[in-house]
Order: structure tokens, then sequence, then C-alpha cells
């Protein structure tokens, strides 16, 4: 059996998964009476808030990345290591931290309230930025850090020999290169912003268009006004997508960040200070977190950890499954699976979840299906990272050992196991474990359909928040971030044994 046919059947699951379950939620509609004033609103929010957020976390990381790439102290490999995380971290989490550092209540406010200051408010629109940023930043740094380190350590010693301005020489040609990329990355990634604006938005100010996609279906379940939606927010993320592929897209996830290039300019005290502020403004929520969340646990109700064992199952499902497509996308290289491995991208997590509903509703009650459905979603929004973390590595796989398998007549399933499956274990211990992190701090299909006995821990934990048990929410978002970390550490911990 050849290795591309399940890919090509892979390649059309995703394509049942996003255009075919939007087609499915259209045909249910009865009628489409058109976007209203509210709808454009948020579809003007969605992409000001992209923007905003996209330009102030490449800005930001610009002066990080570079103290980053030109010092050398105690720590720095860690605190790199700690900038890979933003699609680990679940996003409640994130936000509940944000809340206990920024919030009305929060360390700030409470230190602004001793200087005779008002407290802040990050609800509404200038605190779906704030949470963004917070998001992104690292992933910013990260892409722009490699880019200087990719500038060869040669060029900045003859630099500094001929007292050559560094700065417009070598980094201004890099960033022009590598800047345009990392913007249409995040600015993809806010596009499609939920949990974010679930927790801080709303409103007519701060409603993004997946927000009011959740406001249609939970409330109103206006299927017409949803596909509607759902065409508006595809047709954007569709655009975005197609500049992304005339920019050179930077890599969030090379090797190679722990070198250090030696260099004799800039201000050590500025440097410092830059990366003592990033580090600071992404720590403070979490160390907040772990500190209020330690003394809960023994107060949690049940419910908390019976949603801890079904986000745990479904994140193992996902993660399988999110493995199994995106192996078969990689070993099928071609137009169809580079398109099926974007689509997730542009979809509306929500509408699949409401177009399977629609599909299977005839034979299978809607609560029985949430956490299946939930599964399903999750493993395909993880699928675009999954393939861009494994088609190199079937790449270069196939570059070193293809000739010498093709000599001894390994094809189909015997090749995989034999040539490529021992060289992939790495990779696919990394992917599978950044699956089940994103699918253990999800938020978004299960939100809509889950009754009381299917909650998962995300959902728990916002129920929690929203009836303003803040202590046990705080030990349901420890947990979350525990079982998340242990969950990725598992997996590539073991694809990184397993190679050895």
């Amino acid at each position: 059996m050849s290795l591309s046919r399940p890919g090509g059947a892979v390649a059309g699951l995703m394509l049942l998964l996003t255009l075919g379950t939007l087609g499915a939620v259209a045909w249910r509609a009865e009628y489409a009476s058109g976007l209203a004033r509210a709808d454009w609103a948020a579809i003007r929010f969605t992409v000001w808030q992209a923007v905003l957020s996209a330009v102030l976390s490449v800005g930001l990381a610009i002066p990080v990345a570079r103290a980053l790439a030109r010092r050398a102290f105690r720590g720095r490999s860690l605190l790199v290591t700690l900038l890979g995380a933003p699609f680990i971290l679940p996003v409640v989490v994130a936000v509940m931290g944000l809340l206990t550092v920024f919030g009305r209540r929060g360390v700030v406010s409470e230190g602004l309230g001793t200087l005779g200051l008002p407290p802040l408010d990050i609800y509404g629109p200038w605190g779906v930025v704030l949470a963004h940023v917070f998001f992104n930043l690292p992933l910013a740094t990260r892409m722009l850090l490699q880019g200087w380190l990719a500038i060869p350590a040669e060029r900045f010693r003859l630099a500094a020999a001929l007292g050559a301005p560094v700065g417009r020489l070598l980094e201004r040609p890099m960033l022009r290169s590598v800047v345009p990329g990392a913007l249409l990355v995040i600015f993809l990634i806010c596009l499609t912003s939920f949990a974010v604006a679930l927790i801080l938005g709303g409103g007519p100010r701060a409603t993004t268009v997946e927000l009011a996609i959740y406001q249609s279906l939970r409330f109103d379940f206006d299927l017409g006004r949803t596909a509607l939606l759902a065409l508006c927010q595809f047709a954007l993320c569709a655009a975005a997508a197609a500049l992304a592929f005339g920019v050179t897209v930077p890599d969030g996830m090379g090797g190679g960040l722990d070198r250090v290039v030696m260099r004799w300019d800039g201000s050590r005290w500025l440097d410092a200070l830059w990366i003592g502020a990033a580090t600071l403004f992404l720590m403070a929520p979490l160390l907040a977190i772990a500190w209020r969340g330690i003394g809960s646990w023994p107060d949690m109700p049940p419910t908390v950890w019976a949603a801890a064992g079904r986000s745990v199952a479904v994140a193992l499902i996902s993660a399988a499954l999110a493995m199994a497509f995106a192996l078969a996308l990689a070993l099928r290289p071609g137009p169809l699976a580079t398109l099926a491995g974007v689509l997730p991208l542009a979809a509306s997590p929500l509408v699949v979840g409401t177009g399977l509903f629609v599909l299977v509703y005839p034979f299978v009650p809607p609560g029985a299906a949430a956490l299946p459905v939930t599964a399903l979603v999750n493993a395909m929004l993880a699928v675009p990272f999954g393939v861009r973390v494994l088609a190199p590595a079937v790449a270069q796989a196939e570059a070193v050992h293809g000739r010498l398998a093709d000599a001894l007549g390994l094809s189909g399933w015997r090749r995989l196991r034999v040539v490529l499956l021992p060289r992939l274990r790495r990779p696919l211990g990394f992917a599978a474990g950044l699956a089940a992190a994103i699918s253990m701090g999800d938020l978004g299909v299960i939100a809509l359909f889950a009754g009381p006995g299917e909650a998962t821990l995300p959902l728990e934990m916002y129920r929690l928040m929203g009836s303003y048990r803040t202590e046990a929410a705080a030990g349901a978002a420890l947990l979350l971030v525990s079982l998340s970390l242990a969950l990725f550490w598992v997996f590539d911990r073991g694809g990184r044994v397993a190679e050895v």
C-alpha cells in the first residue's frame, strides 16, 4: 500500500471538517438576512485588535530579542525555553493570571490604590489586546531571535573592527525580511481569538467574530447568521494566509536559540532592563496563579477532578488523532496536502463543531457527542503545527535514506516502520505533546454543547470564575497548567528517550 493514500484520505477529511461543516451549517439555515450593524462592528474590532496586537507584540519583541541575542547570563537557556510555551499555556489560565495581576482587585491596582490612584480595568478592548500581547510576545521574540542568530558572528566582528554601523548594515536588512512574516503569523492567530474575548471582551465594543459566532449559536441558534460570520472569518484568515505565503515566515521552533553572538555595541543596562521587564510581564501572572492555587487544592469541588479526568482523556485521543493526520499529510507532499494542512487555521472551531452536530444529530444525541466532537476538533486544530514539525523531518529522512530504501525494495508500511518512524520519534513526541497541551487548554466547542456532566477542566474553571469562586478557580488553574505541562513533557521526553 502506498504511503500517499492515507494522506489523500486525511486531506479529504480536513476539507470535510472545514468547508464541509460550514456547508452543513449553511444548509440547515432557514434564512440569511445579512449581517447586522453589530456584526460589522465585530469584524472591524477583530481586524483592529489583531493588527494592534501584532504590531505591539513584534515591536516589543525587537529589543527583547536583540538583548537575548547579544547577552550571555545565568538562566538564559531556561528563559529562552520558557519563551517557547505560548501554545502550551491554557488561555483561560493565562487570562486569570492577568486578572490577578492587572485586574481591578489585582496586585497592580492595589499598588495604585496606595498612591491614591484609581484601579485598572482590563475588561474591554484593551484587555483583549493586553492578553494577546502576553501570548504572542514570547512567540515573536523567538522568531526574531532566530533571525538575529542567523547572522554570522564574523559579520559583527568585522563591523566592530571597521567601526561600521551594525544596525543599518546588519540588523535592519534582517528585520525587513523577518518582521513581515512574524506580523502576519500573529495577526492570523489573533483573528480567531475566542477564549480571550469571551472572558475579557464582550459587549458591542469588544466582540470578535469568533465570539459573535458563539453568541449567535449559544443564545439565538441563528445558523444563517453563523454561516455568514464564519464566511467572513474564513475570508479574513485566507487573505492573511495568502499574504503569509508571499513573505518569509520565520520559524519559532528552530534550534540554536541557546547560542549567543558576541557583541561590543549597545548598553548592557538597557538590555538587562528589556529582558527583566519582559520576564516580569510574562512570569508575574503565572506566579500569581501558582501562589493562589496551591492553597486551594484541598478545597476544590469534586467536579474539578472529574473534569480533569475528562480533559486528559480528550487530550490523549486528540493527540493520537492529530499525529495520525499530520503524519499522513507529511508523507504526501503536494498542493492538496499543503492546503489541507493550513485550512484548519482559517476555520472556526465553533462552526466545525456545530456542523458536525448537524451531520450526526439524526443518529447521535448532542450530549453524547460533546466529548468525541471536541476531541476531533482539537485534533484538527493541532494538525497545522504537527505538519510543520513532521514534514521537514520526513523530507530529511527520505533525502538521507530514500535511495537505500528503494534499493532494498522497502515501500509502503515496511518503509514507514523500518526507515521513517525510527527517525521521526523525536518530532513525533514534540508534536504529540504540543497537540495534547493545546487540547488540554481548549475552551471552544465544549463551551457550546457540554452538559453538567461533560465539562472539561477549562470549562469547569470558566464556570467557577463566572460564579465568583476565585479560590477554587485558582486551584483548577494550577491543576490545568500542571496537567498540560506534564502531558507535553511526557510525550516530548518519550520521543527523545525512544530515539536514543
